[in-house]
């Protein structure tokens, strides 16, 4: 169930094609390691730094950590586009239709990541009106800082220093 909403979020539970084969609560498919479909997003300023967000502390997963600009579920029938959008919006106060943004990833857990996902780019100048329920500080970083500073120990979210590696060519080991 969403802290925030109250409602059950429902999730497709993919192979590893990334075929759907079933249908499972968001919390049944934590508890139970299930592979399902995520989106995130990088938002890049024209210097090449990216706004990297702190989840807040109140979040169940990964509390205080440095997140993407903007991840989420997909949601059962939803597209990956589909969820982009709507988790952009809720995160980031942000239209895509009023920025640049492209696709520039599409993964899997072959590629040492947790989910199926696809990888979005948005071109902005300026930091987000975020929503204070997600996150709750950001600060623009090159992909080169971003990686320092996880591993000087900084705590980040589960995927973000092994897409920042496969995205942007930096810090691979």
């Amino acid at each position: 169930m969403d802290r925030v909403t109250g409602v059950t979020e429902w999730l497709d539970v993919v192979n590893e094609h990334d075929e759907v084969i079933g249908t499972v609560t968001r919390e049944d498919a934590h508890a139970r390691g299930l592979t399902v479909r995520v989106i995130n997003a990088f938002l890049i300023n024209p210097s090449g730094q990216l706004w990297i967000p702190r989840r807040t502390a109140h979040k169940r997963l990964f509390p205080g950590c440095l997140d993407m600009s903007v991840g989420g579920h997909v949601e059962h029938g939803e597209t990956y586009e589909q969820a982009f959008r709507r988790e952009t919006q809720e995160e980031l106060n942000l239209n895509v239709d009023d920025l640049p943004w492209r696709q520039i990833a599409s993964f899997g857990t072959r590629d040492g990541l947790s989910a199926f996902m696809h990888v979005y780019e948005l071109r902005r100048d300026d930091p987000p009106t975020f929503n204070p329920d997600d996150f709750s500080s950001a600060q623009w970083l090159t992909p080169a800082e971003l990686i320092r500073r996880i591993e000087q120990g900084d705590p980040a979210k589960g995927d973000l220093k092994r897409l920042v590696q496969l995205c942007y060519g930096v810090g691979r080991a």
